[in-house]
């Protein structure tokens, strides 16, 4: 059997998740649950988010085939007024070696000080 080493594979719930409605300076947290569909254990060696305001913590041991980990992303909705969408880029030992998970939000002003 050539392919004696396996290959892990990422198997998400979802790959985007939209926070809704939140206001201006707000901070969310989702977390993308994920379960080793390959047959080799999945390594993840890195998660960047595409902006400073989209911060992954991510698993630092292998996880095994079958077994599940989950990636947290935290977004900071300061200065974000509008619809922003932010990608956060996993580097694994899966192929393709780069997963992108997706967010977005609609962030409202602050109201105004009374």
């Amino acid at each position: 059997d050539v392919n004696a080493s396996g290959t892990p594979k990422f198997q998400f719930n979802e790959m985007k998740w939209d926070f809704g409605n939140i206001v201006d300076g707000d901070v969310v947290e989702h977390v993308f649950e994920f379960v080793n569909s390959g047959d080799a254990p999945l390594i993840i060696s890195n998660a960047r988010g595409s902006c400073g305001c989209t911060v992954p913590e991510w698993p630092r041991t292998p996880i095994a085939p079958g077994e599940s980990g989950s990636i947290k992303v935290s977004f900071s909705s300061a200065g974000k007024v509008g619809n922003p969408k932010k990608q956060v880029t996993i580097t694994s030992n899966a192929v393709p070696n780069t997963t992108v998970l997706n967010i977005e939000a609609t962030v409202a002003p602050k109201p105004a000080a009374e």
